[in-house]
C-alpha cells in the first residue's frame, strides 16, 4: 500500500496501516544508511527549505542529513526566520514557494502552523513540531525503535510519564500507539496532564507506580521551561521525588522493559544517571533511527502525484 500525501502534519491524521507503511519505509532507508555510499537519488533536483522558528539542533540536523542523503539541495533559513518575525508565516512561505522550494520543514510555536502554511504554498510542508500540538518525526522514530525492540505493538503496555500538557511528541505517540494496538497509561503531576486526556484512549494514573506496573515500554517527557513555572510545579525536586525514572521505580515494570526519552535529557531530573547508563535506556537507538524516519517522510511526500506548475 502506497501512502500518498502532499504534506505531513501529524499522526492524528494517519491510519494504523499508514503508520506501518511509514515504519516499513524507514526500515528500507536504514538499509541505505548502512551502506558505504549513503546517497540515494530520490530527491535529486529538489529543494528543501529548513524553517525553524524554534531552536532544535537535533531535529534540524536529522532533517538536513535526511534530505542530503536523498540528494536534495538544502537551505537552512532558520536565522532568516528569526530576523523576519514581523513577516507573516504565509508571506514567508509564499516567498520560498515562489523561489521554487519543493519541501518546507517547519517548526513553529503556534499549533496548526504547518496546516496554515500548507494552505498557501505548493511545496510539501512537513511539520517538525507545532506549538503543543504534534511532533510526528520524533514520534515515528520512537515507534520504529519500539518495533525493533519489541516486534509488535499488539498487547504492549506503554507508560508515558511527565509533562503531557506541553509535550507535543507525547500527543503524537498516544495517537500512534493506540492506533497500533498498544495499551497506553499516562502519569505526571496533575497540573501537567492535558485536561480530558482520557478521551485519547489512555488510562490516567496519579500514582506513577501504577502506570509503570508491568510496563513493556516507559516513555518520559522533557521538562520544558514552561513546566518549571511554579504555577504548574512547586519545584523540580518535587518532580524528581515522585516522577523521575530510577531503578526503584523500574522494579514495578517488566524485567525487559525499555526506557526512552525524546532528548535533550536533563540527567537526574527526568531519568536517574543509573538508568540512563543502563542497557534498559535506549536513547541512542532512538537517535540512530532519526535520520531514516525523516528520509521516509520525505519519500512519502514525494509519492504524491498531483500535477504542479513546476513539474
Amino acid at each position: 500500500m502506497a501512502l500518498h500525501r502532499k504534506d505531513f502534519f501529524g499522526l492524528r491524521d494517519l491510519t494504523a496501516d499508514d503508520i506501518r507503511y511509514i515504519l516499513s519505509t524507514a526500515e528500507t532507508m536504514k538499509y541505505i544508511l548502512n551502506q558505504k555510499n549513503k546517497k540515494a537519488p530520490h530527491l535529486q533536483g529538489k529543494s528543501v527549505i529548513i524553517l525553524f522558528y524554534e531552536q532544535s539542533a537535533r531535529a534540524k540536523l536529522s532533517y538536513e542529513l535526511a534530505a542530503q542523503h536523498l540528494s536534495a539541495n538544502v537551505v537552512d533559513m532558520t536565522n532568516s526566520a528569526h530576523s523576519m518575525e514581523r513577516e507573516s508565516l504565509q508571506d514567508m512561505g509564499q516567498l520560498v514557494d515562489q523561489m521554487g522550494a519543493d519541501f518546507i520543514i517547519l517548526r513553529h510555536p503556534m499549533a496548526g502552523a504547518a496546516r496554515l502554511l500548507a494552505e498557501c504554498v505548493e511545496a510539501s510542508v512537513i511539520n517538525a513540531g507545532d506549538g503543543y500540538n504534534e511532533n510526528p518525526g520524533q514520534s515515528l522514530l520512537d515507534l520504529l525503535t519500539i518495533k525493533e525492540r519489541k516486534g509488535s505493538f499488539e498487547g504492549l503496555k506503554v507508560a508515558i510519564i511527565g509533562d503531557l500538557l506541553h509535550s507535543r511528541v507525547s500527543k503524537s505517540n498516544i495517537w500512534g500507539l493506540t492506533k497500533l494496538g498498544a495499551e497506553v497509561c499516562v502519569s505526571g503531576p496533575p497540573t501537567l496532564l492535558l485536561p480530558g486526556i482520557e478521551k485519547f484512549g489512555v488510562q490516567v494514573h496519579y500514582d506513577v507506580r501504577e502506570a509503570v506496573n508491568q510496563a513493556d515500554v516507559i516513555l518520559t517527557t522533557r521538562m520544558r521551561m514552561e513546566a518549571q513555572d511554579k504555577t504548574f510545579l512547586p519545584s523540580l525536586d518535587e518532580y524528581k521525588r515522585f516522577f523521575r525514572i530510577d531503578h526503584n521505580l523500574l522494579r514495578y515494570a517488566k524485567e525487559d522493559a525499555i526506557v526512552m526519552h525524546p532528548g535533550p535529557i536533563q540527567r537526574g531530573i527526568e531519568i536517574s544517571d543509573g538508568v540512563i547508563d543502563s542497557p534498559q535506556c535506549i536513547i541512542n537507538d532512538q537517535i540512530a533511527n532519526s535520520v531514516a524516519v525523516r528520509m521516509a517522510m520525505f519519500y512519502i511526500c514525494l509519492l504524491y502525484t498531483s500535477p504542479s506548475p513546476r513539474d
